[in-house]
């Protein structure tokens, strides 16, 4: 059952990633976004990592794709449709593409995957909440303070993306 479930939210990622970049409709793109990222938390919630699961949720859904929905609300006609893509650029795209997943395919398959036999331990709440805020061995506040970067940048490019220009 979870073979199942695994290759339904795997196919949902790519479709809706392949909607998000293909779509002209900006309002539309970020709901295709906002998709793929509620089936990566549900993969992280077949997983049993709940935490991070809950993270993806509330920091990723609820938070970058909500500022890029504002923005795009606040700076431009709901139906405005973005420029359609050159050949050029779909050709160059295409090459990239095809670099990138060529890496990973490389990668994946040049590494040793071998179980371990010790189960995997959880933390509580308290202790993840304690290594998130602590700057010490282990500390994440670097990562903490960048993901509010990655919201401002979320939400600058959005505003980017989706402004309207005089001319137009």
């Amino acid at each position: 059952m979870e073979r199942i479930v695994f290759y339904i939210l795997a196919l949902a990622i790519v479709l809706f990633s392949v909607l998000t970049v293909t779509s002209r409709n900006i309002l539309r793109a970020a709901i295709y976004l906002l998709f793929v990222l509620m089936a990566t938390a549900g993969l992280y919630f077949l997983l049993n990592y709940n935490f991070l699961a809950a993270v993806q949720l509330t920091v990723y859904s609820g938070g970058v794709v909500v500022l890029i929905v504002f923005a795009v609300l606040l700076t431009v006609k709901i139906d405005h449709k973005l420029p359609p893509v050159g050949n050029l650029k779909a050709i160059v795209s295409m090459v990239l593409v095809a670099m990138g997943v060529g890496t990973v395919v490389w990668a994946v398959a040049g590494f040793n995957f071998t179980p371990t036999a010790q189960p995997a331990t959880g933390y509580d709440v308290k202790a993840i909440g304690t290594s998130l805020l602590s700057y010490g061995n282990y500390g994440y506040v670097l990562p903490f303070e960048v993901i509010s970067v990655l919201l401002l940048a979320a939400m600058v490019g959005a505003i980017m993306i989706a402004k309207r220009y005089k001319n137009d």
